[in-house]
């Protein structure tokens, strides 16, 4: 199990966000709601904003 999430965790592209103060708050916030880490809130957003929008096909995107 270990060494299959260091490989799932390899597959997920990695870049660098800025965001302004005021939206990384609200972000932060939202994921303690959701018992998320900010990460894993904004991929859920972005994932369903592109489900919605028909860019993205599917289930879960990780």
């Amino acid at each position: 199990m270990k060494g299959r999430r260091v490989a799932d965790m390899s597959e997920k592209k990695k870049f660098l966000l800025r965001l302004d103060e005021r939206l990384f708050a609200a972000l932060e916030k939202w994921a303690a709601d959701d018992l998320r880490s900010v990460n894993a809130e904004i991929e859920f957003l972005l994932a369903s904003a592109a489900k919605k929008a028909g860019r993205m096909k599917g289930g879960d995107p990780g």
